[in-house]
């Protein structure tokens, strides 16, 4: 791996996974991203000279632990948070799983609205600037970042919690719609951004592309989870064909459609199709549906326009 943009995508997959570790085992979310950021920053620094070590994420989590501590001694906390720490593993044992989903729960937690959750998660795990999810929910840059500094602040306050809800327990629904919410704008941030020059961040979108397998894979019966992931796909399908040369947008209707990702078509077609029987459609089915009825079509003209009519 090399080059400054190597390190940086680098980190960004593995910001919510160091993240969702630190907050597990210190349980304060608030100071948990302080540190994380403290040693992003310190890798952004001497990676890029020095070279990326073996093991990066053990290297982020061992380095933001520290900062942790210095944190926590700087508040006159330290006998009760290493008391704490010395119940857990080593900082360098790094469990071999991925928490970003535990995390992507964690921050939908049911002391906050949907709104907050939601706005917290894309700052969280999606990695997105504060002046992105501002952009995202059409509001001052000010303004979205005391909502988040308000959601870590009542997530701190509301004592434990920090965890996956079974399905069907109490506030699971609501929990999960928040979640599908999340990954639902961190995809559309992704696929259509609303800041820098260029008119899309594969990263972002194939993030949220990776979370929604992941919910996928746990939770199958669920129709509308099952639902946005074959809406991603048949969107994402499009990519290719979607910007000129140039980098200019090029409507649907204008697309080279012998680029579309057929594979990625398939997949999404069958996620949709199996979701029938599942309950009355939601949005995201509903959007799914619509996308696939587009990706069918060989060529504009051959659009099964009544069909779309009818779904909308």
């Amino acid at each position: 791996m090399s080059g400054p943009h190597s390190v940086e995508d680098l980190l960004r997959s593995l910001a919510p996974q160091v993240l969702g570790v630190l907050v597990r085992r210190m349980g304060d979310f608030d100071a948990c991203e302080d540190a994380v950021q403290e040693a992003l920053i310190a890798a952004a620094r001497h990676w890029p000279e020095d070279g990326v070590p073996g093991n990066p994420r053990g290297w982020l989590l061992q380095t933001a632990t520290r900062r942790y501590v210095d944190q926590v001694r700087s508040e006159q906390a330290r006998q009760r948070r290493e008391e704490r720490m010395a119940q857990e593993p080593a900082a360098g044992d790094v469990p071999a799983g991925d928490d970003t989903l535990m995390l992507l729960f964690m921050c939908c937690h049911p002391a906050l609205t949907p709104a907050s959750a939601i706005a917290l998660t894309l700052r969280a795990v999606g990695g997105l600037a504060t002046s992105e999810v501002a952009g995202a929910y059409l509001v001052p840059e000010a303004t979205m970042a005391q909502r988040i500094s308000r959601a870590k602040q009542r997530v701190k306050a509301s004592g434990p919690g920090f965890e996956v809800p079974e399905p069907g327990a109490k506030g699971w629904a609501a929990r999960l719609r928040s979640v599908l919410h999340v990954l639902y704008l961190m995809f559309n941030e992704g696929y259509a951004t609303t800041r820098g020059p260029s008119l899309h961040r594969a990263d972002l979108s194939g993030e949220a592309i990776r979370l929604a397998r992941q919910v996928h894979r746990i939770l199958p019966g669920e129709g509308e989870a099952t639902g946005l992931l074959a809406l991603m796909l048949l969107t994402e399908a499009r990519r290719p064909a979607r910007t000129s040369t140039d980098g200019d947008l090029v409507p649907l209707t204008e697309q080279d459609r012998t680029r579309w990702d057929r594979r990625l078509i398939g997949e999404g077609a069958a996620l949709l199709a199996n979701t029938i029987g599942s309950g009355p459609p939601g949005e995201y089915r509903l959007q799914a549906a619509i996308a696939a009825v587009h990706d069918d079509a060989a060529h504009a003209k051959d659009t099964d326009w009544p069909q779309i009519l009818g779904l909308y």
